[in-house]
């Protein structure tokens, strides 16, 4: 299992997120945004582009919820940070193998 963070939850970083959140062999721990993980969390749950977060055909929406420091989603807790510089950000605490630029 590789862990990952994601420096950036943008629309390439949710995009980034739905893709590993579905693949074997990734998981994604950590995410740095300047934006609170409430937003972050709604961001992720109502994309106005990519539609809301669907898991695989027929298994319906995930769920995506959003605590004071991270967003939990399907009941798997990813640390938010809110770091201007990624070289500050907690990654070994957070036990990070790749960050995603």
């Amino acid at each position: 299992m590789v862990n990952v963070a994601i420096n950036g939850f943008g629309r390439i970083g949710r995009l980034a997120f739905r893709q590993m959140f579905e693949a074997e062999g990734y998981e994604v721990v950590a995410i740095n945004d300047l934006t609170s993980p409430k937003m972050l969390a709604h961001l992720l749950k109502y994309d106005t582009a990519q539609g809301g977060f669907a898991g695989k055909f027929g298994e319906g929406k995930h769920t995506v919820e959003a605590t004071e420091d991270s967003i939990i989603v399907d009941g798997k807790e990813i640390k938010i940070s809110a770091e201007k510089d990624a070289a500050n950000c907690p990654w070994a605490a957070n036990k990070v193998d790749v960050v995603l630029e």
